[in-house]
């Protein structure tokens, strides 16, 4: 299965895009805690009508305290994972093992970013935020599942960054312009990490049988349900994280409505936009084309 994009490409764009964490977060480079973080369009904090402005902005911001959280613990196990899975392919291809060196190297720092960008927020928000855990726990699950089924989850969140990028955040110019830079340069490494895993994708199923690529793709729809079970904890601690931030106790069907509007937005910025991205889809039906479909249908549960 080949693509129209080279290793050889991926590793001359990685090479153009140069940025340090430093660049984008420090004490000269505060974040703005009058604005929000996250573009409505996945935060869906603007539709409970019952929060005033300023509990609206708290929920939002909490949002992007989650939103780094939970690629915090994604980049966790993509680093060991890309550690170990694109090793076989390091020798014979001088193109091939750069972008892969170059796609962990990135990880790793993506893993450092989101970590300061947490200390940031937790120093200017002044109020704790619980996130799902712990990270050693989550990774060890996802690892536990054959090397296709994490490969094509890595390749659903790639896609869906890009997805965050250019279809929310690139035009949203209420957003704190530090955590929009974030987003940014996340976007920019994350475009070639998307091109390389969806051509890992295709090295590893093309030592596989039929049976054991549908295995496979079982096996990422579990780590699918998996994280929704772990984003329905999540809306849960973010909401007892607006209570302690704001001192709004909200009533039974308050806490019920936002709970249920929360969780399907996290369906989507975590889960429905990335499953049911065209790219993603592309590499999945390569593999079949009968579970590309199925895995679209099961795409509009979480939209």
């Amino acid at each position: 299965m080949t693509y129209p994009y080279s290793f050889k490409d991926c590793l001359q764009r990685s090479e153009r895009i140069t940025w340090r964490v430093e660049d984008l977060i420090g004490p000269d480079k505060p974040l703005d805690f009058a604005r929000p973080f996250m573009p409505e369009s996945l935060a869906r904090t603007g539709g409970l009508a019952f929060l005033s402005p300023g509990e609206t902005l708290a929920l939002n911001q909490i949002r992007g305290h989650t939103y780094l959280a939970m690629f915090g613990l994604i980049e966790e196990y993509i680093l060991p994972f890309m550690l170990d899975h694109a090793r076989p392919w390091l020798s014979g291809d001088d193109y091939r093992a750069r972008a892969f060196l170059e796609f962990i190297s990135e990880e790793a720092k993506h893993i450092h970013l989101f970590r300061c960008f947490r200390e940031a927020f937790a120093e200017g928000f002044g109020s704790p935020c619980e996130v799902i855990g712990p990270p050693e726990a989550i990774k060890a699950h996802v690892l536990s599942h054959p090397p296709l089924s994490v490969a094509l989850l890595t390749l659903m969140i790639e896609w869906m960054t890009q997805r965050h990028y250019t279809e929310s955040v690139a035009q949203d110019e209420g957003l704190d312009p530090q955590f929009k830079s974030l987003l940014l340069h996340h976007w920019m490494e994350e475009h070639q990490h998307a091109q390389l895993d969806a051509q890992l994708v295709s090295l590893i199923a093309e030592q596989m049988t039929h049976a054991e690529i549908e295995a496979a793709i079982d096996g990422f729809l579990a780590l699918g349900a998996f994280f929704d079970d772990g984003l329905k904890a999540q809306v849960g601690l973010d909401l007892d994280a607006f209570t302690r931030k704001t001192g709004r106790r909200l009533s039974k069907s308050e806490r019920e409505q936002a709970f249920e509007i929360q969780l399907q937005a996290n369906r989507w910025t975590y889960i429905g936009s990335g499953m049911s991205h065209p790219k993603f889809l592309e590499s999945l039906g390569r593999l079949d084309a009968e579970r590309r479909t199925e895995v679209a249908a099961i795409a509009l549960e979480f939209a």
